[in-house]
């Protein structure tokens, strides 16, 4: 399951989508975030949906692959489903016992689990089409205004993309140590939750002590190469706005229109 997480990682391909700017990328992802939730018809949702797919068949990424990375959230999905088809008041469609699923219920559910299935297959497309180093100089251009503040953007930054980078390595590992510890004899499945709870131990320690091991690693790997954060750092690549990324916010207006009328409609 572990093996089907997309999140952090990196697709590399020369693609329109890989070229273009981190910062217009980073930007155009907190947009849509935010235009997702603006949405409140499935007209809506097919318009993202549209975008999305044509986005994705730019970015070179296969369709397959992105769909894969819903797989370890479908639990996720499943129960936000539930909730919302259970505890929407309105007007009652289905009655059985104590259990009472309205009209209401089915939209807002509705809504939600696709609101959540685009959430996810759009985030994840910024970290398939930017390696972690671009990633990291675009959120620290991003932040480079209140380091007058006080605010050390690049290591912040920096902590940040690792972070990101490190979920997809930590599940493998998770993975590896949970196949190693069945074979031994433990199980994770059976019981109730608290003698659940008490099997993974024997998976949380040593997990815990790879990644102190992988983070000790890191640092010295940083420390052998003279990393010294922000101050005075040079790049090898330097940002600019080309003409793709002048098309691609033009493009990204008119999908952020499309949604504006749709909701004020």
């Amino acid at each position: 399951m572990f093996r089907n997480l997309t999140i952090g990682q990196h697709y590399p391909v020369d693609s329109p989508v890989h070229n273009l700017d981190p910062r217009l990328k980073i930007i155009f992802t907190i947009i849509f975030i935010i235009s997702l939730f603006l949405i409140e018809s499935f007209v809506g949702f097919l318009i993202v949906a549209a975008f999305l797919t044509v986005v994705i068949t730019i970015s070179k990424v296969p369709l397959k692959f992105v769909i894969k990375g819903l797989r370890p959230i479908l639990f996720i999905i499943l129960v936000t489903f539930l909730i919302n088809l259970l505890m929407t008041p309105g007007r009652v469609v289905f009655s059985l016992g104590f259990i009472k699923i309205t009209e209401e219920g089915l939209r807002q559910a509705g809504f939600m689990a696709v609101r959540l299935t685009l959430l996810i297959m759009g985030t994840s497309l910024l970290t398939l089409t930017t390696s972690p180093i671009i990633l990291t100089d675009g959120i620290e251009a991003l932040l480079k205004p209140f380091t007058k503040f006080g605010l050390p953007a690049h290591e912040l930054a920096m902590m940040m993309t690792i972070a990101l980078r490190f979920i997809p390595t930590l599940m493998e590992e998770t993975e590896k140590i949970m196949k190693a510890q069945k074979s031994r004899g433990a199980d994770f499945e059976s019981g109730n939750i608290v003698s659940r709870a008490k099997n993974l131990v024997p998976l949380l320690v040593p997990l815990f002590i790879s990644a102190f091991r992988r983070a000790d690693e890191l640092a010295m790997a940083m420390e052998a190469r003279c990393y010294r954060g922000g101050v005075n750092r040079t790049r090898m690549r330097q940002m600019k706005i080309t003409k793709g990324d002048y098309a691609a916010a033009f493009i990204f207006t008119v999908y952020l229109a499309a949604v504006i009328v749709f909701k004020i409609w």
